[in-house]
């Protein structure tokens, strides 16, 4: 995501480095060259051009501390007001409704549906709470349907009415069904259209207005760019929403979306999505997000991701494993789906400082371990717990059996031999043997 503006943001502020101080010159110059990469990312030219004279004001305006080099401050202020331009701060959910009412709204495609559930995943998991899910698109039985497919897919019940028309009604029927089941959260599924009407906002007002919903949501597709900010202003305009979503940042959005939208309809940006799955779900960080435009990277991010897949009493067995040399290739699967749970490859490799540069371009495949699995599955259960059995004939069966290749099997094995000395060494404490190993892998 953002890959593009990334870039040209890189190459505007590049120029500053070797000047020995700031002058209105080369401020003018960079300066040039980033409001132009963000009129590329479809940031609206007002805000662009706000937001280039913002960081001009602070550029001259303070002298460059000994330790900071122009480029190094230009980048700075750039980061400041990145951060300050998507919201500042980040915003949290308001939950203190008994049950706290949730209300979705969106244009149809927006991925409003796909992430109510998201949402409702987000809330079960890592807030511990009991949510409900409410269907009240009556136009299309598709929109229904998809709602009960994601409720049984994460584990929630969906509340419908196919019988009735009336979403008010059906609003106000599954907040005293949520009641009823003791869920704590409810979160309505409203229709959307392909464009802004007045049919449609007539009915999301009615809805908003029968159940004063603690929060209420706007859902928008990043990768629409400055459509979804005026789309956003005309639904705030009716509604007064509280905060927006965005989804499909994992796609090859622009960005402008996201930087602008604060700006435009002065609500935060609550949650972004960033793929497919049920668990690609973020609150949104400003100042994280502009660490990674810059192409810092967010560690912090990518360690949360890790603290949520980190399983304790698995992590206990797998060393006592390790310490008996009986680490196997079982093991080694459950490792590989605990990475596979944090999210997109390429979003988490993008999350590494100076990683997201060095990948531009490279395609990334989300089923990158696909033939790592397919050689592990065709293995026997003993083969799998003592890789030390496998000979020619075995290899060869396996091969055949994942549809890959003998070197392929024979590449993996040597890995997870290399992957379990290291582990063994990091365990025991053997930090200057395993940089010596480490050498004689490269």
């Amino acid at each position: 995501m953002f890959d593009n503006l990334s870039e040209k943001l890189d190459k505007a502020l590049h120029s500053l480095k070797g000047h020995g101080q700031i002058t209105e010159i080369n401020v003018a110059e960079t300066l040039k060259e980033v409001r132009r990469a963000l009129l590329d990312a479809d940031v609206n030219f007002k805000i662009a051009k706000e937001f280039t004279n913002k960081v001009k004001d602070k550029a001259l305006g303070q002298n460059v501390l000994t330790t900071l080099q122009p480029g190094q401050l230009m980048v700075k202020i750039v980061k400041d007001e990145l951060t300050e331009l998507m919201g500042g701060e980040t915003e949290g959910i308001d939950l203190s409704g008994n049950p706290s009412v949730i209300l979705m709204s969106g244009l149809q495609g927006s991925g409003k549906t796909t992430f109510s559930g998201k949402l409702a995943n987000f809330l079960k998991n890592k807030k511990s709470k009991k949510p409900l899910l409410v269907a009240c698109d009556v136009y299309r039985p598709a929109a229904i349907d998809q709602l009960h497919v994601v409720g049984e897919q994460i584990g929630v019940e969906v509340y419908s009415d196919r019988e009735n028309n009336d979403p008010v009604a059906i609003a106000k029927a599954g907040i005293k069904h949520a009641k009823s089941l003791g869920c704590n959260v409810v979160i309505i599924d409203t229709a959307g259209r392909l464009a802004v009407d007045e049919q449609m906002m007539n009915e999301i007002a009615n809805i908003h207005k029968a159940i004063e919903p603690q929060e209420t949501l706007f859902v928008v597709d990043a990768m629409t760019g400055q459509d979804a900010v005026n789309t956003a202003k005309a639904f705030n305009d009716v509604l007064n929403f509280d905060g927006v979503i965005l989804t499909k940042l994992d796609g090859d959005t622009r960005g402008g979306a996201a930087i602008s939208i604060k700006s435009v309809v002065n609500k935060p940006i609550k949650f972004i999505g960033t793929g497919e799955k049920m668990e690609a779900i973020d609150v949104f960080h400003p100042s994280r997000m502009a660490d990674r435009i810059l192409g810092m990277g967010d560690v912090v991010s990518l360690v949360e991701r890790a603290q949520e897949q980190f399983d304790e009493e698995q992590a206990r067995k797998i060393q006592k494993k390790i310490a008996k040399n009986k680490f196997g290739f079982d093991d080694f699967l459950s490792q590989i789906q605990q990475i596979k749970k944090m999210g997109n490859m390429k979003d988490l490799m993008g999350m590494i400082p100076g990683v997201g540069k060095a990948m531009k371009g490279l395609d990334i495949d989300d089923d990158a371990f696909k033939h790592i699995e397919a050689i592990i599955h065709s293995m026997t259960p003993d083969e799998r717990s003592t890789p030390s059995k496998l000979n020619a004939s075995r290899k060869k069966r396996i091969a055949a059996g994942s549809g890959t290749s003998i070197q392929e099997v024979n590449q993996l094995l040597k890995q997870f031999d290399q992957m379990s000395k290291m582990m063994k060494m990091m365990q025991g404490g053997g930090g200057k043997k395993m940089m010596q190993m480490m050498q004689n892998m490269r």
